[in-house]
């Protein structure tokens, strides 16, 4: 048995006493992304239901509901213990949650309600999973990080392969307000791995904590995290590349929603369509997360993690600007997404393992909502603006072309930075 355990620490990368905290940190986000995945692919549905040439609205109603936010945890994450910010949001998404359920069990079809439920969706998404990747780079070292936080991704990306099977098989039985209730519960979960991983860091203690303990609040103003953003070159380089990742993205999803709307009629087609590209994408995620990001990142470091997808995207677009067919499509999305769980994820939270322990929560928090959203708001609008103009999607996709390789120079500079300050600390 000694061995066998020997050979897995080996082959996953682990060291002594690791492996409660692997499995912690697993199933935080397999809990996390079980429910988000569940109930993405209903909210891409509300999201076409809307009109597809609505959806750049729905994009800046999150923009604007992310700004609102902002300054709401910029509070809470100064006034409460460090460690109590992540249970506490978690809940108060949940009781969310239990709302959104009843109101879905009461009228189903009611199009505002569909409306701010893709709005609120979209901003837990991103405020729910920045914190919990907070929390890692607080409580793992740098070194730690590069090899454990593509492992760890791995129990998102396990969620994200759970998560739409459950929502395919459960909808009809359960309908919108039943899934609704199961993600809660999930919700609900991962706050209970977040306190055991807490809990092991207190019994292995970094360094640093002994300066900044965990049961201290973090201090400062509600808007410290956009000021740090705004002083810091590392930190606004962090904040282009997560513009030009979420202009990328933007980009795809538009001709998803146009793509998708165009090929299948039906709803619940559309729906087992999500789910299905969701799957694909889940299970090769996992296998890169587990067997080469964590190797790549130690070996070549993190620049590496944050350039590849950029320049395949490139290629991608160039290929969708000749073919702009539903298979092309997929296959472009589907390593798009699976390279940036696998890949860009890991190594964008890397580079927060090397900051004070304020900027991993508030400027970190700052670049993953409000800079994404408000790339994702921009983006959005210069889409539409070109399908207006000209209806010419390839024209589109060129622009994309040239956006990606712009995110590729951007993660290299910032690969070299992170290593820099590694190095120094």
């Amino acid at each position: 048995m000694s061995n066998w355990r020997r050979r897995l620490d080996q082959g996953l990368n682990l060291k002594p006493d690791e492996g409660p905290a692997v499995i912690a940190g697993l199933a935080l986000f397999y809990l996390l992304f079980t429910g988000y995945f569940m109930l993405r692919p209903v909210r891409e549905t509300m999201g076409v239901a809307g009109g597809v040439d609505n959806l750049q609205w729905l994009f800046t109603g999150t923009f604007v509901v992310t700004l609102i936010c902002l300054p709401l945890f910029g509070w809470l994450a100064s006034r409460v213990k460090r460690r109590r910010i992540l249970p506490w949001t978690y809940a108060f998404f949940a009781s969310n949650l239990l709302l959104f359920a009843v109101l879905f069990a009461r009228d189903p079809d009611d199009i505002w309600q569909a409306r701010a439920f893709y709005i609120w969706l979209s901003v837990f998404n991103l405020l729910a999973i920045s914190l919990a990747w907070s929390v890692l780079a607080d409580l793992f070292s740098s070194e730690q990080g590069k090899r454990l936080f593509g492992l760890l991704a791995a129990g998102a990306s396990l969620g994200g392969l759970t998560g739409p099977v459950l929502g395919t098989l459960l909808v009809a039985p359960l309908g919108h307000a039943g899934l609704l209730v199961l993600a809660c519960l999930l919700l609900l979960g991962s706050i209970g791995a977040t306190l055991y991983l807490q809990h092991w860091r207190d019994r292995h203690p970094l360094p640093a904590m002994s300066e900044h303990p965990a049961s201290k609040p973090l201090g400062g103003n509600p808007f410290a995290g956009a000021s740090a953003v705004l002083r810091s070159p590392y930190l606004l380089g962090i904040a282009l590349f997560v513009v030009l990742l979420a202009s990328v993205s933007t980009f795809l999803y538009f001709e998803q929603a146009r793509i998708v709307s165009e090929t299948f009629a039906d709803r619940t087609r559309q729906i087992q369509v999500f789910g299905l590209i969701d799957s694909v994408v889940q299970a090769l995620a996992i296998l890169t997360q587990v067997f080469i990001t964590g190797r790549l990142a130690r070996r070549l470091g993190v620049g590496v993690l944050l350039v590849a997808v950029p320049l395949v995207m490139a290629a991608g677009f160039l290929w969708l600007a000749v073919a702009p067919v539903f298979a092309v499509f997929v296959v472009v999305m589907v390593v798009r997404r699976a390279g940036e769980y696998a890949l860009v994820r890991p190594g964008r939270e890397m580079l927060f393992t090397v900051l004070p322990a304020e900027d991993k929560y508030k400027a970190k928090n700052f670049i993953d909502t409000v800079v994404y959203r408000g790339g994702d708001a921009l983006s959005g609008w210069v889409k539409r603006a070109l399908d207006v103009m000209g209806d010419h999607p390839q024209l589109a996709m060129l622009i994309g072309a040239a956006i990606a390789l712009g995110w590729a120079v951007t993660g290299g500079w910032l690969g070299r930075r992170q290593r820099g300050l590694e190095e120094r600390n």
